[in-house]
C-alpha cells in the first residue's frame, strides 16, 4: 500500500466523485495552487493510484435494460484453465465485471444485456460454451438499491 498523505487523500476523494473537475477547481477544493495540485494528480497517475477517468453511463437509456449475476464453476481450477477462462470473458463485451472467487463458485460475472431474449442468447451461444465451463447459476436484477463505484476514501 502507498503512503498517502491527507491531501492526497482528498484530491482523490475529489476526483473520484467528480472526474470532470478542472484542476484549478480541485486545488481550491483542496487548499492548494494549480501547479502542485496537477504534479500530485500526475503522480498518482503514474502511481497506478488513479488507474482511469470515465462516464457514468445509464444503461436502462442506452437500451440495456437488464442486468445479469452469473455463478460460473468451472470443471478446472488449473492456472491456464483460469487464465483462459478470463482471457474469453475480457473478450465479451456484455460481461461488465468478472471476479475470481474463493470458495464452492469459481467465478461471478455481472452481465448487461438489452432484454432477456438477448441474454438468453448470450448465455447459450457465448457463456455456457465458454473454455473449461461446467455449470452456469444466474440471477436477473430486480433493482439496484446502491451502485458506488470506487473506495470509501472519506
Amino acid at each position: 500500500m502507498i503512503n498517502l498523505d491527507e491531501i492526497d487523500r482528498k484530491l482523490l476523494a475529489e476526483l473520484q466523485s467528480e472526474g470532470r473537475i478542472t484542476n484549478v477547481e480541485l486545488a481550491q477544493r483542496v487548499g492548494l495552487t494549480a501547479p502542485p495540485c496537477l504534479r500530485r494528480v500526475r503522480s498518482l497517475e503514474e502511481e497506478g493510484i488513479i488507474r482511469g477517468y470515465h462516464a457514468d453511463l445509464d444503461a436502462s437509456k442506452l437500451g440495456f435494460t437488464i442486468t445479469v449475476f452469473a455463478l460460473v464453476s468451472l470443471k478446472s481450477q488449473a492456472e491456464e484453465a483460469l487464465r483462459q477462462f478470463e482471457e474469453h470473458m475480457g473478450s465479451l463485451p456484455e460481461v461488465r465485471e468478472c471476479h475470481m472467487l474463493n470458495g464452492e463458485i469459481d467465478f461471478i460475472l455481472k452481465i448487461v444485456s438489452r432484454d432477456l431474449q438477448s441474454f438468453q442468447e448470450f448465455l447459450t451461444s457465448k457463456l455456457t460454451p465458454a473454455p473449461n465451463v461446467d455449470s452456469v447459476k444466474t440471477s436477473l436484477t430486480i433493482r439496484t438499491a446502491k451502485n458506488v463505484p470506487g473506495v470509501p476514501l472519506g
